[in-house]
């Protein structure tokens, strides 16, 4: 039996009976042919008058459309036509309003990292997946942890480190053998990468209030990168990251297929 569709608010512009659809998509042959064929299937409007941006691709094309439109309050929903698309929608170009219309939210939270280059330059990134700082050469990276002004973590030698989202934490974090956050855990996950001191390190579990503060050892011998998703910084010195909290992004999901149900069953599969 079809499930009545929830009441309209001027919180949830998607609920209305036709909500107003953008279309955006990745640059893969595939994301542009569904661009086309759902243009045509139910019409498009412009971004800044759309209720709900469709965006058409992987989770690289999710990444960039959650940055193009930070602080409009558009929600995203994705349909997968990239490689693999744990953050979108099954793609199908069937009851796309209808399934809009029925979508639960995700809410997520950037990262704010403000980093500092060896000419003493800042950069200010956002992050929705993660930081992370990774060795420029051979030589492995040598890194200071400090949490709310607390040095906690004297010397780190590593390959690198990430700082996650929940959103993120199945992401590079997983690969990197960080833990799978909830997505309404109020944390971070600081994960080392290939840490070969101290060598039992694993890693912790940050209150997403607190600033984290890293600060490259051994600069000149040993470079770091610092990249916010898809911003780098070639050698950072010192790194600065929080989660702000006065930025909210809301992402749609097909009911049973949110982003806190995959998180739940990422942590089952075999």
């Amino acid at each position: 039996m079809q499930q009545p569709v929830p009441s309209p608010s001027t919180h949830e512009p998607w609920r209305k009976a036709r909500p107003a659809l953008a279309f955006v998509a990745s640059s893969a042959p595939d994301a542009e042919l569904a661009l086309q064929r759902l243009r045509r299937f139910y019409g498009e409007c412009q971004p800044e008058d759309a209720d709900v941006i469709v965006a058409l691709g992987g989770d690289g094309m999710m990444l960039q459309t959650l940055h193009r439109f930070l602080g409009t309050g558009k929600p995203i929903y994705g349909m997968n036509r990239g490689s693999v698309g744990f953050l979108m929608n099954e793609f199908r170009e069937d009851d796309l309003i209808e399934r809009i219309r029925m979508a639960t939210r995700s809410i997520v939270h950037p990262l704010n990292m403000v980093a500092s280059d060896g000419q003493g330059a800042q950069t200010r990134a956002r992050a929705f997946n993660e930081v992370s700082l990774l060795r420029q050469t051979h030589q492995a990276a040598k890194l200071e942890i400090t949490v709310d002004g607390t040095v906690r973590l004297p010397e780190l030698i590593a390959d690198g480190l990430l700082l996650a989202t929940p959103t993120g934490s199945t992401a590079y974090n997983l690969s990197a053998n960080g833990p799978i956050l909830p997505l309404s855990a109020p944390l971070m996950a600081l994960t080392p990468i290939s840490a070969f001191r101290p060598r039992r390190w694993r890693g912790a579990l940050l209150p997403d209030r607190v600033r984290v503060r890293i600060r490259v050892l051994e600069p000149e011998k040993r470079p770091v990168s610092a990249v916010a998703d898809h911003v780098e910084i070639r050698d950072a010195r010192n790194i600065e990251i929080e989660m702000d909290h006065s930025v909210t992004l809301v992402m749609l999901h097909d009911p049973g297929h949110g982003l806190d149900e995959r998180i739940l069953r990422e942590q089952f599969d075999a």
